[in-house]
């Protein structure tokens, strides 16, 4: 199989309203980060960093501007995390904040996940058994109902333990956008890891069922709207 080089690994996509994908495409979906970079006046913003084989700052040229820019985790997995060491600001959920600081990989959910058949094709230099996140310890704790504020947008946090214990949301009531991480995706949701509870996972949805959003980009997998994220989360009710 062939191996992928650092420059060929990272991809972005620009949506509206100020807001890029950011993600690595040689891995799976259901494994692959979204990472998201919204752009504002005062400093940027991004959510989560992949799963930091090759640095990030370095390979994606838009994280490296004038402005300042703040690193938020929707949650300490490993694939969410793997950079978060190569930013200043680096903001969490209190809930998380040992494991950013301190990631294990039983507690990232590295061991058991994060090896070779994650890969559509393998970054270079791969080596399941050297992987490890390295330490980013956090700049600032987050907690429900903080405002992250870039000058001219509001994004509120929403906790939404469930899938993870301090999982966070972000929403921007003017535009009706939704970071959501992985408390809500277009796909399979996660809810047996060794830190996940299925009561917080269903009052986490039945609370973002609520809001009126336009447009909701999750963790991994591709944005939807609000018809879908009714009917994922209904699914899921109705299941669990």
């Amino acid at each position: 199989m062939a191996v992928i080089a650092q420059k060929d690994w990272y991809e972005v996509v620009r949506f509206a309203d100020g807001i890029s994908l950011i993600h690595e495409p040689w891995i799976k979906p259901f494994f692959r980060c979204n990472m998201w970079h919204v752009s504002g006046r005062d400093f940027d913003l991004l959510v989560d960093t992949g799963l930091g084989h090759f640095s990030l700052r370095a390979n994606v040229p838009m994280l490296r501007g004038e402005k300042p820019l703040v690193c938020v985790a929707s949650h300490a997995h490993f694939d969410h995390i793997g950079s978060h060491h190569e930013f200043e600001e680096r903001w969490i959920h209190a809930a998380e904040a040992e494991i950013l600081a301190d990631p294990r990989p039983e507690w990232t959910l590295a061991a058991g996940y994060a090896d070779e058949a994650m890969f559509i094709a393998p970054p270079e230099g791969w080596d399941t058994n050297a992987y490890r996140v390295k330490p980013a310890p956090a700049t600032k704790l987050l907690v429900d109902g903080d405002t992250i504020d870039l000058g001219d947008r509001r994004l509120v946090v929403i906790h939404t333990p469930g899938h993870s214990p301090g999982g966070i949301a972000l929403y921007e009531e003017a535009t009706g956008t939704l970071i959501a991480g992985d408390i809500v995706y277009d796909g399979e949701l996660v809810t047996d890891t060794f830190h996940s509870d299925l009561n917080d996972y269903r009052r986490s949805l039945e609370r973002l069922m609520r809001l009126p959003v336009t447009i909701v980009h999750g963790g991994h997998f591709a944005s939807f709207g609000r018809a879908r994220l009714r009917q994922i989360a209904g699914a899921f009710l109705s299941l669990h």
